[in-house]
């Protein structure tokens, strides 16, 4: 018997109406991100974050003690690994990711006022700074939480949650008319 199996976004059927306007407040879904996680050898961590660091089109986020998440617009997924095993030169274990998680884009004037509904962080812009990215709880959900813009924050989850994350988003963002759709 043959099988045809489709590659589908995780959250395809949650997203399949047709789209509606962007509000002010609004979660965009990576439709498809590459990115990878990156885990020092011992003693090379902080080479591995300069090595890193020096790529201005990789968004590095912290993950914990010299273990990174690396995210690009640009690479595929081959392309990231194969990259950043040059620029770490042997200092670190890169392991792709591009599958196995989704990004979640939260943008707008009361993000911080959706986010203090599900996470147990302080998220104003004097405690958790751009660029700033921290391992944290949304609800139950394991997220990677990481403020890219003034107000914009992106949220990384494993596949495997991403339907529970987006209901819970769409719940602590109902009192704002926070509207969802694919990113271009």
């Amino acid at each position: 018997m043959v099988r045809d199996y489709n590659n589908r976004h995780a959250l395809e059927r949650k997203l399949r109406s047709a789209p509606r306007p962007a509000a002010a407040d609004h979660l965009m879904i990576g439709h498809w991100r590459t990115m990878a996680t990156v885990l020092a050898r011992a003693g090379q961590a902080e080479a591995v974050r300069r090595a890193i660091g020096s790529a201005p089109e990789l968004s590095l986020r912290f993950s914990g003690p010299g273990e990174w998440l690396v995210v690009s617009e640009v690479e595929a997924p081959s392309g990231l690994v194969r990259r950043l095993e040059e620029l770490c030169d042997g200092g670190a274990y890169v392991v792709d990711q591009s599958d196995g998680r989704v990004v979640f884009r939260l943008t707008g004037p009361n993000v911080r006022s959706i986010l203090a509904k599900g996470i147990g962080l302080d998220v104003h812009p004097a405690a958790f700074s751009l660029g700033g990215s921290a391992n944290v709880l949304c609800g139950h959900i394991p997220v990677n939480l990481a403020r890219t813009d003034e107000d914009t924050f992106e949220l990384i989850v494993p596949r495997s949650y991403a339907e529970s994350l987006f209901d819970d988003l769409m719940r602590m963002g109902r009192a704002f008319d926070l509207t969802a759709a694919f990113s271009d």
